[in-house]
C-alpha cells in the first residue's frame, strides 16, 4: 500500500512518538534520552507552524508508517532562511520508499514557502539517512565529532546541507 503523505494532527501523536520513543529508548537516531509525555507532545506539534514549520505523516488506512518535521534551526532571527529536518520511519516499513515520499513532499514544503537552506544532523552510523538526504541533493559539510553520548557510546554528528536559493 503506497502511503498518503498528509499534515499531521493531533490524532497523530501516538503514531508520531510510537516510531520516535523506540529511537529514545533504543536507538541513536536522536539524541532525546526520555520520552515526552503526552503534554510535551502536545507542545511539540504545536511548535511547528506550516508553511515553514509542517509536521507530515505518511498515513496507510491509519497507521503511521513514518512522520517527517522542519523545524527551527535556531532561536536567533538572522537564522530564520534556515529549517532542519527530520524524518522517521516505523522500524517494520523500512525499505519501502517511506523516507523519499516524506523527504520529496518536505523539500517541496519547503521550496513553496522560500526556505533558503535545510540543514539534517545525522548520528553516525546511520548509512540509510546519509544516502537518502544525498539522494535529495544534500552535501556534507562537517563531522562534529564525539558531541554526543547514549547507552555507553560516544556518537559523531554529520551535518548536511540543501541549498533551495
Amino acid at each position: 500500500m503506497t502511503p498518503v503523505i498528509r499534515p499531521a494532527s493531533h490524532a497523530d501523536l501516538p503514531g508520531i512518538f510510537d516510531i520516535y520513543d523506540r529511537e529514545v529508548l533504543h536507538g541513536t537516531a536522536t539524541f532525546d534520552t526520555e520520552v515526552k509525555t503526552p503534554e510535551q507532545r502536545t507542545a511539540w506539534l504545536a511548535s511547528h507552524r506550516p508553511p515553514r514549520h509542517p509536521v507530515l505523516v505518511a498515513d496507510e488506512g491509519g497507521f503511521i508508517a513514518g512522520w517527517a518535521s522542519l523545524s527551527k534551526w535556531s532561536e536567533r532571527c538572522a537564522y530564520a532562511r534556515a529549517v532542519e529536518d527530520s524524518v522517521y520511519v516505523h522500524h517494520d516499513c523500512r525499505g519501502r520508499g517511506i523516507g523519499t515520499l516524506l523527504m520529496r513532499e518536505l523539500i517541496a514544503q519547503a521550496r513553496a514557502d522560500g526556505v533558503g537552506v535545510v540543514l539534517a544532523r545525522i548520528v553516525e552510523p546511520n548509512p540509510a539517512s546519509i544516502r537518502l538526504h544525498e539522494s535529495f541533493g544534500y552535501q556534507t559539510v562537517g563531522l562534529m565529532r564525539r558531541v554526543g553520548e547514549k547507552f555507553g557510546r560516544i556518537l559523531d554528528v554529520r551535518l548536511m546541507d540543501l541549498h533551495l536559493d
